[in-house]
């Protein structure tokens, strides 16, 4: 019989807050290849709490619609070894309260 091989994909992403001013905020996402193969890609997804909105992000392509956002890898990022990391920066804006959101990533 043939046997298929199968590879175990799989990705974590940290958000960690940085630097905050009235009403503006910036923050880094590091995304983790915790899988046993090579990522191609990946895409960290989230949903904000509030009216945050991303004003500049680097090392990624930006996607928001309202309160949900996602960004896929840059085309210098997206193949991650096993336990390989990259990441990515934005800032935003917001007014009222600007709580960490969770953070979801999809290998491809």
């Amino acid at each position: 019989p043939t046997v298929t091989p199968t590879t175990d994909t799989g990705c974590t992403a940290t958000y960690t807050p940085g630097n905050g001013w009235p009403g503006g905020f910036q923050a880094e996402v590091t995304v983790k290849n915790t899988g046993t193969a090579a990522t191609k890609g990946w895409k960290v997804t989230w949903t904000y709490g509030g009216d945050q909105k991303i004003t500049q992000l680097w090392n990624g392509t930006l996607s928001q619609t309202g309160t949900n956002v996602s960004v896929t890898n840059a085309g210098y990022n997206g193949a991650l070894q096993p336990n390989a990391t990259a990441s990515f920066g934005f800032t935003g804006t917001y007014t009222g309260a600007n709580a960490t959101p969770t953070l979801t990533c999809t290998p491809s």
